[in-house]
Protein backbone atom coordinates (compact mmCIF):
# COMPACT_ATOMS: atom_id res chain seq x y z
CA UNK A 1 0.00 0.00 0.00
CA UNK A 2 1.58 3.41 -1.19
CA UNK A 3 2.21 5.72 2.33
CA UNK A 4 -0.29 8.20 2.64
CA UNK A 5 0.60 12.10 1.99
CA UNK A 6 0.34 13.30 5.86
CA UNK A 7 0.51 17.26 6.70
CA UNK A 8 3.89 16.23 8.08
CA UNK A 9 5.36 14.43 5.29
CA UNK A 10 3.59 17.24 2.41
CA UNK A 11 5.35 20.01 5.00
CA UNK A 12 9.06 18.15 4.80
CA UNK A 13 8.76 17.37 1.10
CA UNK A 14 7.91 20.83 0.06
CA UNK A 15 10.27 22.74 2.55
CA UNK A 16 12.88 20.45 1.04
CA UNK A 17 11.36 21.09 -2.27
CA UNK A 18 11.82 25.28 -2.20
CA UNK A 19 14.71 25.73 -0.79
CA UNK A 20 16.58 23.93 -3.77
CA UNK A 21 14.34 26.72 -5.27
CA UNK A 22 16.16 29.10 -3.83
CA UNK A 23 12.74 30.50 -1.13
CA UNK A 24 13.87 32.59 1.37
CA UNK A 25 11.58 31.24 3.66
CA UNK A 26 10.66 27.68 2.59
CA UNK A 27 9.33 26.02 5.92
CA UNK A 28 7.24 29.29 6.17
CA UNK A 29 6.01 29.50 2.68
CA UNK A 30 4.91 25.68 2.54
CA UNK A 31 3.04 26.12 5.92
CA UNK A 32 1.18 29.30 4.00
CA UNK A 33 -0.17 27.28 1.40
CA UNK A 34 -0.83 24.07 2.71
CA UNK A 35 -3.34 25.99 5.57
CA UNK A 36 -4.36 28.17 2.67
CA UNK A 37 -5.59 24.80 0.80
CA UNK A 38 -6.78 23.10 3.99
CA UNK A 39 -8.76 26.18 4.88
CA UNK A 40 -7.55 26.39 8.45
CA UNK A 41 -5.02 28.69 10.55
CA UNK A 42 -1.25 27.55 10.25
CA UNK A 43 -1.10 26.95 13.89
CA UNK A 44 -3.63 23.84 13.73
CA UNK A 45 -1.29 22.21 11.25
CA UNK A 46 0.64 21.06 13.90
CA UNK A 47 -1.83 19.35 15.98
CA UNK A 48 -2.98 17.81 12.72
CA UNK A 49 0.63 16.43 11.50
CA UNK A 50 -0.84 12.96 11.09
CA UNK A 51 -3.79 13.95 9.14
CA UNK A 52 -3.76 12.19 5.61
CA UNK A 53 -4.28 14.90 2.16
CA UNK A 54 -7.08 13.83 0.11
CA UNK A 55 -6.12 13.70 -4.09
CA UNK A 56 -7.96 17.01 -4.50
CA UNK A 57 -6.09 18.95 -2.10
CA UNK A 58 -2.79 17.34 -3.07
CA UNK A 59 -3.26 18.21 -6.66
CA UNK A 60 -4.68 21.66 -5.30
CA UNK A 61 -1.33 22.70 -3.18
CA UNK A 62 1.01 21.39 -6.16
CA UNK A 63 -0.38 23.54 -8.07
CA UNK A 64 0.27 26.47 -5.45
CA UNK A 65 3.86 25.52 -4.90
CA UNK A 66 4.45 25.38 -8.70
CA UNK A 67 3.99 29.11 -8.79
CA UNK A 68 5.55 29.81 -5.54
CA UNK A 69 8.99 28.19 -7.21
CA UNK A 70 8.46 30.27 -9.88
CA UNK A 71 8.61 33.44 -6.89
CA UNK A 72 5.27 34.50 -7.05
CA UNK A 73 4.51 36.07 -3.71
CA UNK A 74 2.52 34.07 -1.68
CA UNK A 75 0.26 36.91 -0.81
CA UNK A 76 -0.85 36.78 -4.56
CA UNK A 77 -1.09 33.16 -3.90
CA UNK A 78 -3.39 33.23 -1.50
CA UNK A 79 -5.02 36.59 -2.18
CA UNK A 80 -4.33 38.07 1.55
CA UNK A 81 -2.13 40.00 3.80
CA UNK A 82 -2.13 41.28 6.87
CA UNK A 83 -1.82 44.75 7.60
CA UNK A 84 -2.50 47.16 11.26
CA UNK A 85 -4.19 43.53 12.32
CA UNK A 86 -6.73 43.64 9.59
CA UNK A 87 -7.04 41.24 6.53
CA UNK A 88 -6.41 43.26 3.50
CA UNK A 89 -7.81 41.49 -0.39
CA UNK A 90 -4.28 41.89 -2.44
CA UNK A 91 -4.11 41.08 -6.54
CA UNK A 92 -1.42 41.86 -9.00
CA UNK A 93 -2.80 45.25 -9.40
CA UNK A 94 -1.64 46.16 -6.10
CA UNK A 95 1.55 46.86 -3.96
CA UNK A 96 1.83 43.96 -0.78
CA UNK A 97 1.44 46.19 2.22
CA UNK A 98 4.24 46.29 4.49
CA UNK A 99 5.22 46.44 8.37
CA UNK A 100 7.04 49.12 7.54
CA UNK A 101 4.04 51.39 6.08
CA UNK A 102 2.67 51.11 9.49
CA UNK A 103 4.73 53.69 10.90
CA UNK A 104 2.17 56.21 8.78
CA UNK A 105 -0.82 55.10 10.74
CA UNK A 106 0.78 55.36 14.13
CA UNK A 107 1.81 58.97 13.01
CA UNK A 108 -1.00 60.16 11.38
CA UNK A 109 -3.41 58.95 14.27
CA UNK A 110 -0.78 60.77 16.82
CA UNK A 111 -1.67 63.50 14.96
CA UNK A 112 -5.04 63.73 14.60
CA UNK A 113 -6.18 62.67 18.06
CA UNK A 114 -9.66 62.63 18.80
CA UNK A 115 -10.47 65.19 17.10
CA UNK A 116 -12.84 65.20 13.75
CA UNK A 117 -10.13 64.87 10.93
CA UNK A 118 -10.25 64.57 7.04
CA UNK A 119 -7.14 63.09 5.51
CA UNK A 120 -6.24 62.61 1.72
CA UNK A 121 -4.34 59.17 0.91
CA UNK A 122 -2.41 59.45 -2.45
CA UNK A 123 -1.47 56.36 -4.12
CA UNK A 124 -3.76 54.39 -1.73
CA UNK A 125 -3.38 50.82 -3.53
CA UNK A 126 -4.90 48.02 -1.57
CA UNK A 127 -6.10 51.05 0.60
CA UNK A 128 -4.23 49.55 3.28
CA UNK A 129 -3.12 53.02 5.02
CA UNK A 130 -7.01 54.52 4.29
CA UNK A 131 -8.71 51.19 5.47
CA UNK A 132 -6.24 51.57 9.16
CA UNK A 133 -6.60 54.81 9.90
CA UNK A 134 -10.54 54.85 9.16
CA UNK A 135 -11.10 51.26 11.13
CA UNK A 136 -8.91 52.88 14.20
CA UNK A 137 -10.85 55.87 14.45
CA UNK A 138 -14.40 56.91 13.64
CA UNK A 139 -13.38 60.56 13.86
CA UNK A 140 -11.64 60.21 10.51
CA UNK A 141 -12.50 60.64 7.07
CA UNK A 142 -10.42 59.80 4.40
CA UNK A 143 -10.11 60.69 0.08
CA UNK A 144 -8.48 57.39 -1.23
CA UNK A 145 -7.07 58.51 -4.42
CA UNK A 146 -4.91 56.12 -6.64
CA UNK A 147 -4.71 56.26 -10.74
CA UNK A 148 -4.68 52.20 -11.71
CA UNK A 149 -9.45 52.18 -11.36
CA UNK A 150 -8.18 47.94 -10.62
CA UNK A 151 -6.19 49.06 -7.32
CA UNK A 152 -9.45 51.58 -6.55
CA UNK A 153 -11.87 48.14 -6.88
CA UNK A 154 -9.73 46.30 -4.56
CA UNK A 155 -9.14 49.26 -1.81
CA UNK A 156 -13.09 49.61 -2.06
CA UNK A 157 -13.35 45.86 -1.15
CA UNK A 158 -10.99 45.79 1.50
CA UNK A 159 -12.80 48.91 3.05
CA UNK A 160 -16.23 46.71 2.49
CA UNK A 161 -14.68 43.47 4.33
CA UNK A 162 -13.64 45.61 7.46
CA UNK A 163 -16.39 48.01 8.00
CA UNK A 164 -15.26 51.38 7.08
CA UNK A 165 -16.64 51.88 3.44
CA UNK A 166 -18.78 54.48 4.69
CA UNK A 167 -16.47 56.92 5.94
CA UNK A 168 -14.22 56.07 3.00
CA UNK A 169 -14.64 58.21 -0.40
CA UNK A 170 -12.63 56.48 -3.47
CA UNK A 171 -11.85 58.03 -6.78
CA UNK A 172 -9.25 57.46 -9.36
CA UNK A 173 -6.83 60.34 -10.22
CA UNK A 174 -3.40 61.09 -10.47
CA UNK A 175 -2.14 62.60 -7.34
CA UNK A 176 -3.62 65.62 -6.38
CA UNK A 177 -5.52 66.37 -10.44
CA UNK A 178 -8.99 66.00 -9.57
CA UNK A 179 -8.93 68.29 -6.46
CA UNK A 180 -10.01 71.70 -6.18
CA UNK A 181 -6.74 73.79 -5.39
CA UNK A 182 -8.20 74.64 -1.51
CA UNK A 183 -6.47 73.68 1.61
CA UNK A 184 -8.91 70.91 2.77
CA UNK A 185 -7.08 68.33 4.76
CA UNK A 186 -5.50 68.06 7.92
CA UNK A 187 -3.54 65.21 6.92
CA UNK A 188 -1.92 64.18 3.53
CA UNK A 189 -0.51 60.54 3.45
CA UNK A 190 1.21 58.69 0.73
CA UNK A 191 3.32 55.62 0.15
CA UNK A 192 4.11 56.91 -3.15
CA UNK A 193 6.16 55.16 -6.37
CA UNK A 194 9.92 55.78 -5.07
CA UNK A 195 12.49 52.57 -6.53
CA UNK A 196 14.65 53.75 -8.89
CA UNK A 197 15.48 51.75 -12.02
CA UNK A 198 18.99 51.11 -10.80
CA UNK A 199 17.34 49.83 -7.61
CA UNK A 200 14.66 47.86 -9.65
CA UNK A 201 17.28 45.76 -11.47
CA UNK A 202 18.38 44.33 -7.50
CA UNK A 203 15.11 43.86 -6.34
CA UNK A 204 14.31 40.53 -5.43
CA UNK A 205 12.05 38.33 -8.05
CA UNK A 206 8.98 38.18 -5.96
CA UNK A 207 8.93 42.29 -6.32
CA UNK A 208 10.49 42.97 -9.72
CA UNK A 209 8.26 40.28 -11.81
CA UNK A 210 5.02 40.16 -9.94
CA UNK A 211 4.17 43.88 -7.71
CA UNK A 212 3.07 46.11 -10.43
CA UNK A 213 5.89 48.35 -11.97
CA UNK A 214 3.74 51.28 -11.75
CA UNK A 215 3.41 51.55 -8.22
CA UNK A 216 7.39 50.57 -7.59
CA UNK A 217 9.47 53.14 -10.19
CA UNK A 218 9.21 56.39 -8.65
CA UNK A 219 11.24 57.60 -12.17
CA UNK A 220 14.00 60.30 -12.28
CA UNK A 221 16.81 60.16 -10.65
CA UNK A 222 17.09 58.30 -7.56
CA UNK A 223 13.69 57.38 -8.01
CA UNK A 224 12.54 60.90 -6.55
CA UNK A 225 10.45 62.24 -9.47
CA UNK A 226 6.79 61.15 -7.59
CA UNK A 227 7.60 62.35 -4.67
CA UNK A 228 9.15 65.74 -5.95
CA UNK A 229 5.73 66.16 -7.65
CA UNK A 230 3.85 65.79 -4.29
CA UNK A 231 6.20 67.92 -2.31
CA UNK A 232 5.69 70.70 -4.95
CA UNK A 233 2.14 70.44 -4.76
CA UNK A 234 0.55 68.80 -1.61
CA UNK A 235 0.81 72.46 0.15
CA UNK A 236 -2.26 73.98 -2.04
CA UNK A 237 -4.13 71.16 -0.47
CA UNK A 238 -3.46 71.02 2.91
CA UNK A 239 -4.57 73.19 6.17
CA UNK A 240 -2.59 75.25 7.73
CA UNK A 241 -2.07 73.59 10.63
CA UNK A 242 -1.89 70.32 8.84
CA UNK A 243 0.97 67.62 8.02
CA UNK A 244 2.09 65.46 5.79
CA UNK A 245 3.16 62.09 5.97
CA UNK A 246 5.01 60.49 3.27
CA UNK A 247 7.32 56.79 2.80
CA UNK A 248 10.12 57.40 1.36
CA UNK A 249 12.99 55.15 0.11
CA UNK A 250 16.67 54.01 1.64
CA UNK A 251 18.57 56.59 1.53
CA UNK A 252 16.57 59.12 -0.05
CA UNK A 253 16.48 61.09 3.48
CA UNK A 254 19.79 62.10 2.81
CA UNK A 255 19.15 63.67 -0.84
CA UNK A 256 16.24 65.30 0.06
CA UNK A 257 17.48 66.98 3.47
CA UNK A 258 19.11 70.21 1.67
CA UNK A 259 16.07 70.56 -0.70
CA UNK A 260 13.50 70.39 2.34
CA UNK A 261 15.60 72.62 4.41
CA UNK A 262 15.52 75.41 1.82
CA UNK A 263 11.60 74.92 1.23
CA UNK A 264 10.26 73.59 4.45
CA UNK A 265 12.54 75.33 7.15
CA UNK A 266 12.42 73.97 10.42
CA UNK A 267 9.21 72.09 9.30
CA UNK A 268 10.00 68.44 8.38
CA UNK A 269 11.93 65.50 10.58
CA UNK A 270 12.76 61.84 9.33
CA UNK A 271 10.62 59.44 11.64
CA UNK A 272 12.70 55.82 11.68
CA UNK A 273 11.04 52.67 11.04
CA UNK A 274 11.32 49.65 12.54
CA UNK A 275 14.29 48.89 10.87
CA UNK A 276 15.94 51.88 11.91
CA UNK A 277 15.59 53.65 8.10
CA UNK A 278 14.88 57.20 8.19
CA UNK A 279 11.34 55.99 6.03
CA UNK A 280 8.57 58.69 7.00
CA UNK A 281 8.55 62.08 5.56
CA UNK A 282 7.03 64.59 8.32
CA UNK A 283 6.43 67.59 6.56
CA UNK A 284 4.46 70.40 8.60
CA UNK A 285 2.05 73.17 7.27
CA UNK A 286 2.94 76.37 7.15
CA UNK A 287 0.72 77.75 10.59
CA UNK A 288 2.33 74.64 12.98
Amino acid sequence: MEEAWTVLKVLQWTTGYLKEKGLAQPRADAEVLLAHVLGVERVQLYINFDKPLGGEELARYRGLIRRRSAFEPTQYITGKQEFWSLDFEVTPAVLIPRPETEVIVEKALEIAGDRPTLVLDIGTGSGAIAVALAHEREEIRVVAADKSRQAIEVARRNAGKNGVAGRIFFTVMDLFEALAVRPLFDIIVSNPPYVSDEEFLDLAPEIANYEPQTALLGGGERGLAVIKRILGKFSAYLKPQGSLLMEIGLGQAEILETTLAGDFPGRFEFIRDYSGVRRILHVRGEGV
